[in-house]
């Protein structure tokens, strides 16, 4: 099993570079930048400052949204967990409709509020995300009840969700700002973008992956994880801080895209059954590579438009999962 997970990951690795290498090639102007890169500084700058950065920052969000699926899903011991779950995409989009309503009508464009400008619409999304996390976390009176950190979050996510409903009533010239962000896109994904999804990436990588004893020990219950001695109260702590930071890592670049923290764990186990080690990584792994082909789909299919990538990992996400239900529930068992 381990040697089957260790050709699953190389698999993944691989697939991923190949992708990056399309990724690079396709676009409004064609595969013809690529050959024109060499000599023509326009098409270099295509290639190396937009096509590039943004195919690499979508496997970077599509791995930060993986691990955080993975991580849900074992913390909560619920298969249809979902990075969102803390209320972090609620959050992220009434940080991001607060600082589209502030700047665009208390001084009027780019120099309203001089603090707001410097903190961009990107750390207003992180920055929501992340308060709607202490919120759900102050709600559920910490991470000791799982099931009431569930319920925290539903709520939280709710009344956020209608904050953010109430600011775009107020300011209706920031709906197709907001619906852009809502449908998420790697679209604007630079090389900075990458630099840091990749730093917060390892970080919260390494950090799941040294609490995913306390994961493999929920799955088999609360009693039989605290009767192995698992520090359960420090881990969980840890555990919702790298599910916080990687999820509003990823929409603060990209917005809110569907399924793929969901699907990615899914398509891992499908494959092989590992320990939580293995499988914190491979999940991030798969959620990388699904958003870099769903990104490379939307730009490629109705060229030289785009569709919104998370629009296509929503259909393909949600339809692949409709029919994991269906054959399981045919096979008489459930999702997981």
């Amino acid at each position: 099993m381990r040697r089957k997970a260790s050709l699953l990951g190389l698999a993944l690795l691989l697939l991923s570079a190949l992708l990056l290498a399309l990724g690079a090639s396709v676009g409004s102007t064609g595969f013809e930048s690529v050959l024109r890169a060499a000599q023509d500084p326009v098409a270099a700058q295509i290639v190396w400052q937009i096509r590039l950065p943004r195919t690499l920052g979508a496997w970077l969000a599509g791995a930060l949204l993986g691990l955080a699926g993975a991580v849900a899903q074992g913390l909560f011991r619920n298969p249809l967990a979902d990075p969102f779950l803390l209320g972090s995409a609620s959050g992220a989009s009434l940080g991001v409709a607060s600082a589209m309503a502030l700047l665009g009508t208390t001084l009027g464009g780019a120099s309203a509020l001089a603090w707001l400008t410097r903190l961009g619409l990107t750390g207003a999304a992180f920055l929501g995300a992340v308060l709607a996390v202490l919120l759900t976390l102050q709600l559920a009176r910490g991470v000791q009840h799982t099931l009431r950190l569930l319920l925290a979050g539903v709520i939280v996510g709710v009344v956020l969700g209608a904050a953010k409903d109430l600011i775009t009533l107020a300011a209706p010239d920031i709906v197709p700002a907001m619906l852009g962000f809502n449908l998420g896109s790697a679209g604007f994904v630079g090389w900075s973008g990458c630099a840091l999804m990749a730093g917060l990436g390892l970080l919260c990588a390494l950090a799941a992956w040294v609490c995913a004893r306390a994961l493999d020990g929920l799955s088999l219950g609360e009693a039989t994880a605290a009767s192995l001695g698992l520090p359960l109260v420090r881990m969980r702590v840890v555990l919702v801080a790298v599910l916080a930071l990687a999820t509003g890592t990823a929409v603060a670049q990209t917005g809110l895209i569907a399924f793929v923290g969901l699907a990615a764990p899914h398509l891992v186990r499908s494959i092989v059954k590992t320990p939580h080690d293995r499988l914190l990584l491979l999940a991030a792994c798969m959620g990388g590579l699904l958003l870099m082909a769903a990104d490379i789909l939307a730009r490629w299919l109705i060229a030289p438009q785009e569709l919104p990538v998370g629009v296509l990992t929503a259909v393909l996400g949600g339809s692949y999962l409709l029919w994991l239900m269906h054959r399981r529930t045919r096979g008489g068992g459930g999702l997981a």
